[in-house]
C-alpha cells in the first residue's frame, strides 16, 4: 500500500526536475532517473515581458510538468537576454539543481507576492540542490550566470508583467 501511494508522488515529482527542481531518492520499481530526465534542450518556450526593477525581460515561461522538468537542461550558449520563469503549484522552499546543465546560472527565488527573496549561484552540472531559506518561494527566475548583480537586483525587487502582478497573472489573485 506504501508503494502504490508514493509512486504518484514519485512520478510527479520527477517531472519537476531539470536545471530546476530535484528528483527525490529514488524507489524501488520506480523509473530511474536517468528515464525520467530530458535528453536534449527544449525548444525556446513563449515569452513573456517581465519588469525587475528597472530593468525589463523576455522570460521563457516553464508551465507545464514537461517544461519545468526540462528547464534548461542541455542549453550552451546562454545569452544576457536570456531567462526562464518557473511557476510553482503552492508556496515552498524551492529547491534547484543542475544536471545536464553545461552553464552555470543565477536563479531568483521569488514570494507570492512577485518580491525576490534570494538571489543563488547555481554551478553547470551540479546534483546538488540549491534550498531556499523561506518556504514562501512560488516563482524562480533563472538567468544568465550573475545577471542579478550586473543589473544591481538583489532581495527585496518587486518583479511584475504587463498584466500586473505575478500573482494576478499566473495566479488568479490580485
Amino acid at each position: 500500500m506504501k508503494f502504490l501511494l508514493l509512486t504518484p508522488v514519485l512520478l510527479v515529482a520527477g517531472f519537476l526536475a531539470g536545471c530546476g527542481r530535484p528528483i527525490p531518492a529514488e524507489n524501488p520499481g520506480a523509473p530511474s532517473l536517468d528515464d525520467l530526465l530530458p535528453k536534449h534542450a527544449q525548444p525556446k518556450l513563449r515569452t513573456m515581458k517581465l519588469f525587475i526593477g528597472a530593468e525589463t525581460v523576455a522570460a521563457e515561461l516553464a508551465l507545464t510538468r514537461e517544461e519545468e522538468m526540462t528547464g534548461m537542461m542541455y542549453r550552451t550558449n546562454i545569452q544576457e537576454t536570456d531567462a526562464m520563469l518557473f511557476v510553482l503549484p503552492v508556496p515552498q522552499r524551492a529547491s534547484f539543481w543542475m544536471k545536464n546543465c553545461p552553464e552555470s546560472i543565477s536563479a531568483a527565488y521569488i514570494t507570492p507576492d512577485g518580491i525576490i527573496a534570494e538571489v543563488h549561484h547555481l554551478e553547470q552540472n551540479d546534483t546538488n540542490s540549491v534550498a531556499a531559506a523561506t518556504d514562501n518561494i512560488q516563482f524562480v527566475l533563472e538567468t544568465k550566470e550573475g545577471w542579478f548583480t550586473r543589473h544591481n537586483i538583489s532581495a527585496g525587487t518587486l518583479i511584475q508583467t504587463e498584466q500586473g502582478s505575478l500573482a494576478a497573472t499566473f495566479l488568479r489573485r490580485p
